[in-house]
């Protein structure tokens, strides 16, 4: 069982979690916690094992937890994602594999483009794809064609797996807290559009990438995960970019297996992560 706390802070706040537990005779083989000092918050992942049936566990921790707490109980195991891709297929290719094999944590449900290159793939793993046919140009009419698609599979979450698209404000705030997005550079550094063209301009020794949340501010939501790799003054940008592609599936992977295990917590623009 995984249990999710987040609330003000107050003394006493462990004690009186765990008694709730102990006394519904669940052993707690789990526990960690973290106190946002300046915001005064408190956030708890728990996982116990339980010996027989405790009902009504979240009204009880609701009980002895202050008036605004947040409690989830067993959140559902498995969750459901639609990936939206446009070329680039490394990213994609991890993902379909994982859910083959069974150790994504989630359930495909379909993989949504603006071009076809990606289907080919898709077919071979027997997930359906989705070309929207709309120009690039027509951005209202394409992200109601987007949005009407991934509202027809109801998944818990959307993964930009190299999307190269900006979605507009308005089509994120349909979707708040569902949109988890790849980066290719260690951000904020970089932001926007080529960033390992900027990286070799500006002459990094260290490129990365970035697993976080979609807002409405251009990469700038809620970081989940961040990788780092060295490079020397004679790599060329296309020596980054190729570099790159590994640490964005490594990234990604590492930010959506933190999401799917519900250890990931929101708040403002941060994000507090049991590993």
């Amino acid at each position: 069982m995984i249990i999710l706390i987040q609330c003000r802070d107050q003394v006493g706040l462990v004690a009186a979690i765990s008694g709730v537990l102990a006394a519904g005779q669940m052993n707690i083989v789990s526990l960690r916690e973290y106190v946002d000092k300046p915001a005064n918050l408190f956030f708890m992942r728990v996982e116990a094992e339980q010996e027989s049936d405790m009902p009504g566990l979240e009204e009880k921790l609701l009980r002895v937890l202050p008036p605004d707490a947040v409690v989830k109980v067993n959140p559902q195991p498995e969750k459901k994602i639609v990936v939206l891709v446009t070329k680039e297929y490394h990213c994609l290719a991890d993902i379909l594999i994982r859910h083959y094999f069974r150790s994504l944590g989630a359930e495909v449900l379909a993989v949504i483009g603006h071009y076809d290159t990606l289907q080919d793939i898709c077919n071979r793993f027997d997930i359906p794809f989705h070309k929207i046919e709309v120009p690039s140009s027509a951005r209202v009419l394409f992200e109601q064609q987007l949005e009407d698609l991934i509202r027809g599979y109801s998944p818990d979450y959307i993964v930009l797996a190299k999307f190269m698209r900006i979605l507009s404000p308005g089509f994120v705030a349909k979707f708040p807290g569902r949109i988890i997005n790849i980066h290719h550079s260690f951000l904020p550094a970089f932001a926007g559009a080529q960033p390992y063209k900027q990286a070799y301009e500006r002459g990094v020794k260290l490129i990365g990438a970035t697993a976080h949340f979609v807002t409405d501010q251009l990469d700038e939501g809620p970081i989940l995960a961040q990788q780092i790799i060295p490079v020397t003054h004679s790599a060329t940008a296309a020596d980054m970019v190729k570099a790159g592609k590994e640490i964005e599936t490594a990234v990604l992977a590492r930010g959506l297996r933190l999401v799917l295990e519900d250890r990931v917590f929101v708040y403002g623009n941060k994000t507090v992560v049991f590993e």
